[in-house]
C-alpha cells in the first residue's frame, strides 16, 4: 500500500463568517486528488493549511511525513504550488526566475525546463510584466514542475485561461502523470478538468468535506433512473435515492447507491424502467450538494 502524502485529521479553522469544520482527508503518494467545491466552499483555506501558511484551530496535518505548520520549511522543499493568481516579480525575466528557483532547489531539471519553454512557447528573456495571464500561469507551472516536487498543489490553475492555453496546461499535467506518477492535489470548481486527470475525488461544501473516494467508484455508484409508473402502481422505496424529479407518473430518481437489482425490483412492482443513465462528475457534485443543503439548510 502506498504511503500517505497527505493526512488531515479533524482539521477545523474558524473565521468570523466562515468555518472549515472537521476535515478528514488522506491522499496516498502517486495519486491525483480532484478537490471540488464552489467558490467560498473552503478550497483555498484547506490549501493554505496544507502549505503551512495558516495554522488550524484544531486537528492534525501531516504532509510528506512532516507535521504542519511546525515543519513547513522542510515540507515545502518538496511541494510545488501553482495558482491562477501567482505573484511573480514583474520586472524580472522568466530566465531570472528559473535561475533563482534552480539555486534554491537542487532537484531542478534544466533539460525538462527547456522542454517546457518550447511546449508552452515561452521566451526566457521575456519580463513577467509583459506576459499575458495565460503565459504567467504557464510560467508558474514551469517553475513548479522543473523543481520535480514530490507533491504538486494546484489552486484553480486554469481559471481565466483561453481554451488553447487551458488545453496546453492540462496536457502537460497529463504527461507528468503518465511519465512520473507524481502526487497532485488539484483544487478546482471545473469538474470536467478534474474528471480528466484525477483518480480520487473530494467534494467540499460550506467548509465540510462531503465526499472522498476513488473516482471510478463514485461514477459507478451514481445513476439517474427514469421510470414509468402506471396509475395502479406505487413508487417503491429504493436505496440511496437523494433526489426525485419529473412527475408522479414519469419520475426521475437520482441515486448514490445504484444496484442493477433495482431494475428487477421496479419491474416486479409493475413499473417500466425507461433508462438508467450514468452521471457526469458535475451532475454528481450538484446533486450531492443540493440534497445535503435540503437536509441542512444554512
Amino acid at each position: 500500500m502506498n504511503q500517505l502524502c497527505i493526512r488531515m485529521e479533524g482539521v477545523s479553522k474558524r473565521y468570523p463568517h466562515f468555518s472549515l469544520d472537521g476535515i478528514n482527508l488522506e491522499l496516498p503518494e502517486g495519486r491525483v486528488l480532484g478537490f471540488i467545491g464552489a467558490n467560498g466552499a473552503g478550497k483555498s483555506t484547506t490549501i493554505r493549511i496544507l502549505m503551512g501558511l495558516v495554522r488550524q484551530d484544531s486537528g492534525s496535518v501531516r504532509v510528506l511525513g512532516h507535521d504542519m505548520p511546525a515543519e513547513q520549511t522542510a515540507a515545502r522543499r518538496h511541494i510545488g504550488f501553482v495558482s491562477e493568481d501567482m505573484r511573480l516579480y514583474g520586472a524580472a525575466t522568466l530566465a531570472w526566475h528559473m535561475q533563482f528557483v534552480a539555486s534554491m532547489f537542487p532537484r531542478w531539471n534544466q533539460p525538462y525546463a527547456d522542454s517546457l519553454l518550447r511546449r508552452f512557447d515561452l521566451k526566457p528573456q521575456q519580463k513577467i510584466k509583459g506576459l499575458s495571464h495565460g503565459q504567467r500561469v504557464k510560467a508558474a507551472l514551469l517553475l513548479a514542475l522543473a523543481r520535480q516536487p514530490r507533491l504538486l498543489i494546484l489552486d484553480e490553475p486554469t481559471t481565466g485561461l483561453d481554451p488553447v492555453a487551458r488545453r496546453e496546461v492540462l496536457d502537460e499535467l497529463m504527461s507528468v502523470l503518465l511519465d512520473e506518477g507524481r502526487t497532485i492535489f488539484f483544487s478546482s470548481h471545473n469538474t470536467l478538468e478534474v474528471e480528466q486527470i484525477s483518480d480520487h475525488i473530494a467534494f467540499i461544501d460550506r467548509g465540510r468535506l462531503i465526499a472522498l473516494e476513488e473516482k471510478e467508484d463514485l461514477l459507478d455508484r451514481w445513476r439517474r433512473v427514469r421510470l414509468l409508473v402506471p396509475p395502479s402502481a406505487a413508487l417503491p422505496q429504493l436505496p440511496g435515492v437523494v433526489q426525485v424529479a419529473g412527475s408522479e407518473r414519469l419520475p426521475v430518481l437520482t441515486t448514490s447507491q445504484f444496484d442493477p437489482a433495482v431494475v428487477s425490483l421496479c419491474q416486479d412492482r409493475g413499473l417500466t424502467v425507461q433508462a438508467v443513465d450514468p452521471m457526469t462528475l458535475e451532475e454528481i457534485f450538484v446533486a450531492n450538494v443540493q440534497s445535503r443543503r435540503e437536509l441542512q439548510p444554512a
